[in-house]
């Protein structure tokens, strides 16, 4: 460590962000590596070190023989101001090697929000923002992570996107970039045969034009570029590489304990969940795979908690046999088991209070909609009835707590689809008066409401946002019917959804935005501290652009969305007979009951999902 760096880190609130040396994390020697890639995570440490696809990428990468994979995450204000005023650059925690300096820098886009973030991590590293900018191979910026199936607003920003699952592209990545680098391929030549890589989006080989009433009129391949760029995805996760160590924090992080992860997918379909669409086909790990990387991260690093993670566990056809091989090993050592994602209509009480020897936690459930009309529409395939079964087993069992989750703004929604948000909250508490085990304690419930965000390759991806008016009318009729007794309510931010929904459906118009946002002095926007509505405002205004065009407006039913050159698997036409079936009410079964025909399983070559 540098003297610049000790006096950064003299005058910060959290030093231990910014010193490296954790337990596990991996050293190598300069000399005997021939590719250095730092891992820059556009958020901060304890957000960053959190988050399980960073895991496992700098584990795999890190296992290659020649290459060394680092880490950096976005500074907070203070280290920020500090390394400015120093003049000392983003560095990477292993080494203290400024980031700049890097063969490659992979970024992972996991939230909207986090996008000024990028732009401030190639700035404090010296790097030019634009693709453009840099003409040389080195440093190649790449991004991969969840919002890359829309990332046109950040599109000339990265020299390659990776669309899909990176256990699948970067050894192929790596592979032709040492290549490129032993031959003197310059950048435009490497672009050109990266293309050619499955999964591999190059966006400056993409012309895209525009219509007169501003939406796309074409997207134009160039240089044998392939029309549309399909996502990659892992066929076989037991034979997926799966890292058998994690690195242990420094200081506490948000999810501070290990994670196997128990499938990819969800057979649910939520017409809203982005992550449901883009992570399909659903493929599952064998019990004794789980159980044996569980075991080996908790030999590792010590970590008193292992959590089970998916998007909806209690899918996992084997749960309740694996989480008793589980507690029977691990119980003896203080360790537990976390299980989020539990659905209500499958809640199992013998399997959480089994889970839950070594450490209660509370119970949490998602009805996302007030009635079941709405709950039909956005394909929420649970009932009122279910809910409330699973809470008075609960309650019965001497729970006397509980989180629901719901969103505000749906498609279709009504004040009366508002009102029975409180409703059910209502019926809830009534539930704990009847069957309460300590009814001496009372009972606590605790409502978060998030705003609708239409998100790219859904079936919502054509309809538009609620306008600010509507959302603070809706809002206020929210607080004023949940003024009830021993409930807490969160409602989130209306400004924060808004810049969301913008960069979520928006398209390569935005970049101009987004640097301006930044000079403007936007960052870490996804922090209430930090976030500045009226300078992203300004930053719309000085650039000459309408965030409501892509936030609120209703996509047509044939216009080319900006994201069309990029595949989920799922195709456009079920999306869209899916948007059909939600203005007419009907849902859909989810797929464990008979195969939807949404595309996903062309990726994996045809069979069935695992669950």
């Amino acid at each position: 460590m540098n003297d610049k760096i000790r006096a950064c880190l003299e005058n910060v609130r959290k030093p231990a962000r910014y010193t490296g040396g954790e337990y596990n994390a991996v050293y190598k020697e300069k000399n005997k590596v021939d590719l250095r890639f730092a891992f820059c995570f556009p958020d901060i440490y304890e957000i960053g070190m959190s988050h399980l696809g960073s895991k496992i990428l700098y584990g795999l990468l890190n296992e290659m023989e020649g290459v060394w994979c680092e880490r950096a995450y976005a500074p907070f204000l203070d280290m920020e101001a500090e390394m400015r005023k120093r003049g000392q650059p983003l560095y990477a925690l292993e080494s203290g090697d400024p980031v700049g300096d890097f063969d490659i820098l992979g970024f992972t886009l996991q939230y909207e929000m986090n996008y000024t973030g990028v732009l401030n991590i190639l700035d404090l590293a010296g790097v030019p923002l634009y693709s453009h900018q840099r003409t040389s191979l080195s440093p190649l910026v790449v991004a991969g992570g969840p919002c890359v199936y829309n990332a046109e607003p950040v599109a000339d920003f990265f020299d390659i996107i990776m669309i899909g699952e990176g256990e699948e592209m970067w050894p192929e990545l790596i592979a032709l970039y040492r290549r490129a680098k032993r031959e003197k391929m310059d950048k435009s030549a490497f672009l050109r045969e990266a293309a050619s890589i499955g999964g591999i989006y190059v966006p400056s080989l993409y012309d895209v034009t525009y219509r007169g009433n501003g939406t796309v009129a074409a997207i134009t391949p160039r240089e044998s570029a392939p029309p549309v760029v399909m996502k990659r995805v892992v066929k076989d996760l037991d034979k997926a590489y799966y890292p058998d160590k994690f690195i242990v924090p420094s200081t506490e992080i948000v999810f501070d304990r290990a994670m196997v992860e128990l499938f990819r997918g969800c057979r649910r379909g939520c017409r809203f969940c982005q992550a449901g669409y883009t992570y399909r086909p659903i493929r599952a790990k064998r019990p004794e795979t789980l159980e044996k990387q569980a075991k080996a991260l908790i030999a590792s690093t010590g970590w008193d908690e292992v959590s089970l993670t998916s998007l909806s566990s209690s899918d996992y056809p084997h749960l309740e046999s694996l989480c008793e091989c589980l507690v029977d090993y691990f119980e003896p050592m203080h360790v537990s088991l976390a299980l989020p994602s539990l659905r209500a209509d499958s809640f199992n009480l013998a399997l959480v209070e089994n889970v839950q020897k070594v450490r209660k936690s509370g119970l949490t459930f998602a009805p996302e909609a007030g009635t079941q009309r709405l709950r039909d529409v956005i394909n929420k395939n649970l009932r009122e009835e279910d809910l409330l079964e699973a809470c008075k087993v609960a309650f019965a069992a001497g729970y006397n707590g509980v989180k629901l989750y719901f969103m505000m703004g749906l498609p279709t929604e009504t004040d009366a689809d508002l009102l029975g948000i409180s409703q059910i909250v209502r019926h809830v508490i009534a539930t704990f008066r009847e069957h309460g085990k300590n009814k001496a304690r009372g009972v606590r419930i605790n409502v978060g409401i998030s705003i609708f965000v239409p998100k790219a390759q859904t079936p919502f991806q054509w309809l538009g946002q609620i306008g600010a008016q509507e959302a603070e009318r809706r809002k206020q009729f929210l607080m004023e019917s949940l003024k009830i007794k021993n409930v807490t309510y969160s409602i989130h931010n209306y400004q924060t959804s808004f810049l969301e929904a913008v960069f979520a459906r928006g398209d390569r118009r935005l970049a101009p935005v987004l640097e301006r946002a930044w000079r403007l002095g936007c960052r870490l926007d996804g922090w209430d501290e930090n976030f500045d509505f009226d300078a992203w405002m300004q930053a719309f205004s000085d650039c000459g652009v309408d965030p409501a065009f892509y936030a609120n407006r209703e996509l047509g039913a044939d216009e080319l969305l900006p994201w069309d050159h990029i595949s989920s698997g799922v195709t456009k036409r079920y999306l869209f007979s899916e948007l059909e079936r939600a203005k007419q009410g009907i849902a859909t079964p989810d797929c464990k009951f008979a195969c939807r025909n949404c595309g996903a399983l062309r990726l994996t070559g045809g069979g069935k999902c695992d669950v």
